[in-house]
């Protein structure tokens, strides 16, 4: 792997990551380190919001039911919930709603469109989808309902014809809907920020500007939850309220609510948010634990064969199975992707119609370049990082060869690991890795910050984890660098090499003391 090291231009670290962040003025360095949602004010205030203001308090007032659809992910789910738990605090009828990703697809579908119509609701609320969905508007407009999109995805030149479209890529769905939601509440929209922050963080948005306030604000409304669902959901990943960051949520929080929607109904993940009855909460929590270890074990074995499929010379990797589910292609894409350094599609295969899931790398518009093929395709929809997509089984080879031809003329990054700072091992202190941690939230443009140290000397060195993994010192700092158990044959005793990592507090023993986690390494 190719070590490329920023420009130092500062010898004080802190600066030095503030200047790598763009982050140059005093105002903008405010603003990082204590993000406020009332900063971004113009960023809220997305463009028809008062239109569909006044359509959903005409829906209020008449009280007319209203059918809220969201997507089966994490973002889709915790936007529906945001919807139904804001109107119904107004007195709204609200109906909510997840189509079921293999029987009905991405974004709104006609089977939900007609239920919402038999049940009796007369204006439809997307999130998390919708800008993209031409015929559903279309046959929402058929069946004479009102159909407010709200949505943040990629758009394209045309729009569908609804009653009135809300639309922002600079956030999540989830938060494109609490902005709705908050225009018509007077007070409480900050009490739903929990479910903004959950799914910013699963849906990896920038973690910089409004995203990273509605995630720190959304943090500390999420460790002092009353939600019974969230408790429980917590409580179930072994987490600890009070202790949830970024990485609590992408880690163990988001992936039990995407496991419902990936292998059965996403149905039971909103039921699980919304809940107010402790007993249905332990219940469906016990459940998306059960779904999501089922959902490991199927995506391991997914991986394994795609390792088999894969051709190392190709730009990028066009795979596809009979035995992948259609639920975790996603997650098959997502390894793929990162441990080749190169975009990659996982396609589960069906007799009529496949589905597709893509991620990208190298700096690829993704979405850009599959949406090069939609003749071919029978309907796509995503961002630049990441899409998903159904095609007609018979043209999988096609897709797959006009594809390396689209993306052989692109020019693409050489996969590297970015340095943003170097340092001697003598600088490493619990101090400095304290002031580190000011900078989480981490994500996207926020990435925790790998450093670098010259000829450092390895001692002490063993493998934990069955071998797995390598643990020592580096000069005098304690290392473990995951997964790199076999240098342990490697590596002689008192070596000198260069060392990447980041850094993090080890506990062990209720004493605290930095410890690195080696990235990569070179003798």
């Amino acid at each position: 792997m190719i070590w490329k090291t920023l420009p130092q231009k500062n010898k004080d670290l802190i600066e030095q990551l503030l200047i790598n962040r763009g982050l140059n003025t005093a105002l903008q360095k405010e603003r990082f380190f204590n993000p406020k949602i009332e900063d971004f004010k113009k960023d809220l205030e997305i463009k028809n919001i008062n239109i569909a203001k006044k359509r959903i308090l005409k829906a209020i007032k008449k009280q007319e039911l209203i059918f809220v659809s969201g997507d089966y992910d994490v973002d889709g789910i915790c936007g529906a919930a945001v919807l139904y738990l804001g109107l119904t605090s107004l007195g709204a009828k609200v109906l909510p709603y997840i189509p079921h990703r293999e029987k009905e697809g991405y974004g709104l579908s006609k089977i939900g469109l007609e239920q919402a119509k038999e049940k009796g609701a007369s204006l439809v609320i997307s999130v998390d989808c919708g800008i993209v969905d031409f015929e559903e508007a279309e046959y929402a407009k058929k069946l004479g309902l009102d159909l407010i999109i709200t949505d943040h995805h990629q758009t394209l030149a045309k729009k569908p014809e609804a009653f009135i479209i809300i639309h922002s890529t600079k956030m999540c769905g989830t938060a494109v809907g609490w902005c709705l939601v908050k225009s018509l509440l007077k007070e409480g929209s900050d009490e739903l920020l929990d479910l903004v922050a959950i799914a910013t963080v699963a849906d990896m948005m920038p973690m910089m500007g409004l995203n990273r306030a509605f995630v720190t604000q959304g943090l500390v409304k999420l460790n002092k939850t009353k939600r019974v669902g969230l408790l429980e959901l917590a409580s179930d990943a072994g987490v600890e309220l009070g202790k949830i960051g970024a990485y609590e949520i992408g880690h163990y929080l988001a992936p039990r609510l995407n496991a419902a929607g990936r292998l059965e109904s996403a149905m039971d993940a909103l039921r699980l948010v919304c809940t107010k009855d402790r007993a249905k909460a332990q219940a469906l929590a016990k459940k998306l634990g059960s779904i999501n270890t089922q959902r490991k074990e199927l995506t391991l074995k997914a991986i394994e064969t795609a390792k088999l499929k894969i051709i190392e010379e190709k730009k990028i990797h066009v795979l596809w199975d009979e035995t992948w589910n259609p639920g975790i292609v996603g997650l098959v894409a997502g390894r793929v992707s990162e441990e080749t350094g190169k975009p990659a599609i996982a396609i589960s295969v069906g007799s009529e119609f496949s589905k597709g899931s893509a991620r990208s790398a190298n700096g690829l518009n993704i979405i850009e370049v599959i949406r090069q093929c939609s003749d071919i395709l029978v309907a796509v929809g995503g961002h630049p990082g990441a899409a998903g997509f159904t095609i007609h089984t018979s043209k999988i080879v096609e897709f797959q060869k006009r594809l390396e031809v689209l993306v052989d003329g692109k020019e693409t990054k050489k996969r590297s690991l970015v340095i943003e700072a170097k340092l001697s091992s003598g600088e490493i202190n619990l101090d400095l890795v304290k002031r580190l941690e000011e900078f989480e939230p981490f994500g996207i443009d926020n990435p925790k910050p790998i450093l670098a140290s010259d000829k450092v000397r390895l001692t002490d060195l063993k493998t934990v984890g069955s071998g797995k993994h390598l643990k020592g010192k580096v000069d005098n700092v304690d290392f473990i660098a995951f997964g790199k158990g076999d240098l342990k044959e490697i590596l002689q005793e008192g070596i000198l090499v260069n060392v990447a990592y980041d850094l993090e507090i080890d506990s062990f023993g209720n004493v605290e003391k930095p410890q690195l986690i080696i990235k990569d390494l070179q003798l």
